[in-house]
């Protein structure tokens, strides 16, 4: 079996991530030593059939994972301005930039870490819909932290963040400090917990919830953790798919 969890899996916070997976082994009684890292294909990764325990992103999750995949439950992070294990994204610009409303930098160069992200394209993208716009200016840089930075040093005007991201990149990553919050996308389902189609997901949710509880203060504080939430797939599969993003 494999696990990995990768999608806050900063290098500041990679000690309190795998002490997080060692409560969790601890409590379900089984699973591999150590996490998997250094993956480029995710959606290979989250499809194999010996995968005990990943995390996914709410818009993969719905258009290509649904149904291939059992859904194990969505860690709170007690995001501000958000349900218990919901998120949004954060819209961020530069600090300098004393533009006001999103209107104003719809036709700039908007920064995006992946097209099949639900909080760096999809919830913007929808966001500006609202708005009757569309981003048609794109930069894909690869990851969230690559795109605050791109808005940071100027290469980029705007960028979406996952609010929990930006929660670590304000601990973490002086780039930040160039960067001002413009506005905030609606809250969506967070990144759920998954596990290969043919396991039964109660276990692992007890055994998440069990290693919750268990860490140290400090650990459940570096990785934001309140505990795990059950979400219904249907919640996940009714937030909009907007197009893909088109240079």
């Amino acid at each position: 079996m494999i696990a990995s969890l990768p999608m806050y899996d900063w290098p500041e916070v990679r000690a309190a991530t795998d002490r997080y997976w060692q409560a969790i082994r601890a409590a379900l009684g089984q699973g591999p030593a150590d996490l998997t890292r250094g993956f480029d294909d995710h959606l290979a990764h989250w499809q194999r059939p010996d995968l005990l325990l990943s995390q996914t992103c709410g818009m993969p999750f719905r258009t290509r994972l649904h149904g291939h995949v059992a859904l194990v439950g969505t860690p709170d992070f007690g995001l501000p301005g958000c349900g218990p294990g919901f998120y949004c994204s954060v819209l961020v610009v530069n600090a300098q930039d004393d533009r006001a409303q999103l209107s104003d930098f719809i036709d700039d160069v908007f920064a995006y870490n992946d097209g099949g992200s639900q909080s760096g394209w999809a919830a913007a993208a929808t966001h500006a819909a609202g708005l009757d716009r569309r981003f048609s200016r794109l930069l894909a840089t690869g990851s969230h932290r690559a795109s605050l930075r791109a808005v940071a040093d100027g290469r980029a005007a705007m960028a979406a963040i996952d609010a929990a991201t930006w929660e670590l990149a304000l601990r973490h990553d002086p780039a930040t400090a160039r960067l001002r919050v413009l506005d905030r996308t609606a809250p969506t389902p967070g990144l759920p917990y998954i596990t290969a189609g043919q396991h039964d997901p109660a276990p692992l949710a007890a055994a998440i919830t069990t290693a919750i509880d268990d860490l140290d203060a400090g650990t459940r504080a570096a990785l934001m953790l309140r505990g795990l939430i059950h979400i219904p797939a249907a919640t996940y599969l009714a937030v909009p798919t907007p197009s893909p993003p088109v240079a």
